[in-house]
């Protein structure tokens, strides 16, 4: 069946970080610690993690504005290619989505400059002069991404056959909703590697976005 869309996670995909949480922990200098662990092997919910999170920044800082959190990912930059390869899936009529458990003032960047059809991330709340509240506000569970590939299907009438999902970690396979396709790019964890072995998808090693082409569409390269 046709393909009629892709939706790529973006830390580490579209661009060149692992993870837009990390980016503010090296600001502060602090880290997740155990609780990334846990939070990988599903011990603990969304809302909590980015709560610990928080904790830990303003235990460093206690006021945060929103504008000091935006220039923390100045200088991010994308994957080789994920510019490109958007642009060619753009021109070919395909719908392209990034449904990301990121920071949304990164993620809606990154799509915004990348000029993409949706997005999906999450984020944070502020208080009314603009300062970082206690708790973040979740739209894209880690562990559940196939909720939001549903609602996209369902909104644009699209078939999980003509879709294929794209990431990066062993969370992002919830991506794959039955009958919709997935490909594992530049897993950097060995437990992502080894998620997307026992599931059987192809994974793409390095980081050149270009070279998904030939999984998108068998047989073919990436146009010049």
């Amino acid at each position: 069946m046709e393909l009629r869309s892709v939706i790529f996670d973006c830390d580490g995909v579209l661009i060149d970080t692992i993870s837009s949480w990390r980016i503010i922990h090296e600001y502060f200098g602090t880290n997740s610690g155990p609780m990334l662990d846990q939070f990988l092997k599903g011990g603990i919910s969304d809302e909590d993690f980015m709560a610990d999170d928080i904790r830990h920044w303003k235990s460093v800082q206690p006021k945060i504005h929103r504008d000091e959190l935006v220039r923390c990912y100045q200088g991010v930059s994308l994957n080789p290619g994920a510019r490109q390869l958007v642009e060619a899936l753009k021109e070919r009529g395909v719908y392209v989505a990034i449904v990301s458990a990121g920071v949304d003032l990164l993620i809606g960047s990154i799509a915004h400059m990348l000029k993409v059809d949706d997005w999906a991330s999450n984020g944070f709340q502020y208080s009314e002069d603009g300062y970082l509240l206690d708790d973040g506000v979740v739209r894209v569970p880690a562990h559940h991404k196939g909720e939001m590939v549903e609602k996209l299907c369902h909104i644009n009438g699209f078939e999980p056959q003509q879709v294929c999902s794209v990431g990066d970690n062993h969370t992002d396979l919830s991506m794959m909703i039955p009958g919709s396709r997935f490909i594992g790019f530049n897993p950097s964890k060995e437990m992502a590697f080894t998620g997307f072995k026992e599931a059987g998808v192809p994974i793409v090693e390095g980081n050149d976005c270009r070279e998904l082409w030939p999984h998108l569409f068998p047989g073919e390269q990436f146009p010049n």
